[in-house]
């Protein structure tokens, strides 16, 4: 009789645990759900945009890919955040590695203008040729402007004006030098209210004003900083994608052990709305 009543309770018991694991294994899975619910947000706000992935993943810049993750473009595009149908204006393009991306994301509602400074002929002129016949064919969505480099002008009023690894190059004797204060502010005139100004450059050490813009081809972010906001931009943030710890900041960016790592700083600028 008491052995029956012990297997009459584990015979109970056994339904209850498998009541229990169940309940158990629901309130788990029920948990996990709402996590991904509660994070889903948090991915998609910090995600890369889908058209920057597509024009990213453009056969047509196949050859560029092996830079991608060096110069981290994907995160570049979403920090400037440029999309569909803006007017971009691009200083210094070279040899398009930035354009042809920009191209691709503005798309036939948008326009990319390009502006290659006269004082760089010597540096752009194979390039510019190169693109002669790109953008007859392949992007005709951008334009190939050739002024002087202290008399910037663009035919209308653009959402992003960008430069990378060139404001630095505006300082040098070859290019005039330029005066920045005017520059800047020509740069702040090209935008709609609203628009951002976005600069990457070899970062120089803290301190060293302009002194390395000619030598190490380096600028003390600082520097950046102060001359845009003069001219009535806003700083509007700074990303540090391309910041390399390991760079000592005081050789060349040619140099060998550092060329193509270089630290450089991404600064983002706003034109007020008005």
């Amino acid at each position: 009789m008491r052995m029956s009543g012990i297997f009459l309770l584990a015979a109970l018991a056994l339904p209850l645990a498998a009541l229990a694991q169940s309940s158990a294994q629901s309130s788990a899975k029920s948990a996990t759900q709402t996590a991904a619910r509660v994070a889903a947000p948090a991915a998609a706000a910090t995600g890369i945009p889908a058209y920057v992935s597509r024009a990213i993943n453009d056969p047509a810049r196949a050859a560029d890919r092996k830079d991608d993750q060096r110069r981290k473009i994907a995160d570049v595009m979403a920090f400037a955040g440029v999309k569909p149908g803006d007017k971009v204006l691009e200083l210094v393009p070279a040899s398009g590695y930035w354009t042809r991306v920009f191209s691709r994301i503005v798309g036939p509602g948008g326009h990319v203008y390009t502006v290659w400074p006269d004082e760089m002929a010597k540096f752009t002129d194979k390039s510019f040729a190169d693109w002669q016949g790109l953008v007859k064919s392949t992007y005709t969505n951008v334009s190939l402007l050739k002024e002087p480099a202290a008399k910037l002008s663009v035919p209308q009023k653009v959402d992003l004006v960008f430069t990378a690894q060139n404001y630095h190059d505006y300082h040098d004797p070859f290019m005039g030098p330029v005066d920045m204060q005017k520059f800047d502010k020509q740069v702040y005139e090209a935008l709609k209210p609203g628009g951002v100004f976005v600069v990457i450059d070899h970062a120089a050490p803290a301190g060293s004003g302009t002194s390395d813009t000619n030598t190490l081809h380096r600028i003390d972010p600082e520097v950046v900083k102060q001359e845009v906001e003069s001219a009535g931009f806003v700083f509007d943030g700074s990303s540090d994608a391309l910041v390399n710890p390991k760079d000592p900041l005081n050789a060349k960016v040619f140099d060998p052990s550092i060329r193509g790592h270089t630290s450089q700083f991404i600064y983002r600028f706003k034109k007020p709305a008005k």
